[in-house]
């Protein structure tokens, strides 16, 4: 195989890991301060495709548009969806919260099927994306280097937002001790619905960003959330830097599984995940908190 191969492969992973490195986040985000396992956070990742699929093909504006307006619709939903049933259940054991999760899922995926059909919907790769980069030892397309430059665009962001401002300094010390910012005269409550429309934007990004690569359909959601709470688990639950590391590691653990191992591609990451936590139960970058 040659370096072209190997590096376009490489390239894949990355692209794919992006995916991983964004719902990823939004779930440790949310799970991090309100200690939510959120099963509907697939469910997110595909109101974002089809948010987009709308804008585009149904209100007939541009793919810039939906990059913007859907994640944000998203995340509007995914606070309602937290202040009007999600807040209700932080002071009962956590399963609660994880049917609740599970069965939002299940009701924005029937409904979802109910307006649109069961049938996925085609999503053409932007007109200004189409085409390849010479990145001079291989080409590479266009629209798989967005994804990248968007998902490395969007990290730094929660980044700065998390560690250079106000609220998201509230948000960190919430993540640590809820009870002692409440204390402080700090409404909490909504924070937390904050934190949660943060988590589902990014998933719903994901969705957008995903759109033109595959079909959107109903169960996009679903193919996908099983490989993104590996990440969570191998990078840590509630870790952000363990998000990044773990979604990468996945992204080019499965591209490359396929190229050179088809059979076990799928396989591999559960048992990449069995190792690690074998060696580190908490994962990269697990705190001991979430596992007392």
């Amino acid at each position: 195989m040659g370096v072209q191969f190997i590096g376009a492969q490489l390239f894949n992973g990355l692209m794919l890991g992006s995916f991983y490195v964004l719902l990823s986040l939004g779930l440790s985000i949310i799970f991090g301060m309100l200690g939510v396992v959120n099963f509907a956070h697939g469910a997110l990742y595909m109101l974002g495709a089809y948010a987009a699929y709308t804008i585009c093909y149904v209100c007939s504006q541009n793919f810039w548009f939906a990059l913007i307006v859907a994640p944000l619709a998203v995340g509007v939903i995914g606070m309602i969806a937290e202040w009007t049933l999600i807040k209700r259940l932080y002071s009962v054991p956590h399963f609660y919260n994880l049917l609740l999760t599970f069965g939002l899922m299940l009701f924005v995926e029937e409904g979802i099927r109910a307006i649109f059909t069961p049938i996925g919907k085609p999503f053409d790769t932007p007109p200004a994306l189409v085409g390849s980069v010479d990145l001079g030892f291989m080409f590479f397309p266009k629209y798989r280097i967005f994804i990248i430059l968007v998902t490395a665009v969007s990290v730094v962001g929660i980044w700065l937002f998390l560690s250079k401002t106000k609220i998201g300094a509230i948000i960190r010390a919430g993540t640590d001790d809820n009870e002692m910012v409440s204390a402080l005269g700090i409404d909490i409550s909504k924070v937390f619905t904050l934190v949660f429309g943060i988590g589902a934007a990014l998933a719903g990004l994901a969705g957008v960003l995903a759109a033109p690569v595959q079909n959107v359909t109903p169960e996009m959601g679903n193919s996908i959330l099983n490989e993104t709470f590996v990440v969570v688990i191998i990078g840590g639950m509630g870790s952000i830097p363990g998000s990044i590391l773990g979604g990468l590691i996945i992204g080019e653990l499965i591209t490359l599984g396929v190229v050179f191992w088809p059979p076990v591609a799928n396989t591999l990451i559960f048992v990449f995940m069995a190792v690690i936590l074998l060696v580190r139960p908490r994962g990269f970058f697990g705190r001991a908190r979430f596992f007392e």
